[in-house]
């Protein structure tokens, strides 16, 4: 299983559905919260190009937001990817 970060904000609807939807699939996940600590955020939009929550990596590979999560869910493609 690939490792698997988020960064997120507690009161983000999106970073919870993110978290429900890996939760689900039974795969751990390391929470970054950039809603306190602008040096987090800012370390958050130098490696993504983006300034949102949630932003998801697994592995090496930066997913995006849960909208696009939740693409690769629809098309199958998550599951190979969380496998590595």
């Amino acid at each position: 299983m690939q490792p698997v970060h988020l960064y997120t904000s507690p009161t983000c609807g999106y970073c919870h559905a993110a978290k429900r939807m890996l939760k689900s699939k039974g795969v751990k996940f390391t929470e970054i919260d950039v809603s306190r600590d602008s040096m987090k955020k800012q370390q958050m939009i130098q490696k993504t190009g983006r300034r949102t929550v949630p932003q998801i990596y697994i592995g090496q590979t930066h997913v995006g937001g849960f909208d696009d999560m939740n693409a690769l869910e629809h098309a199958g493609k998550l599951d190979a990817l969380l496998a590595g």
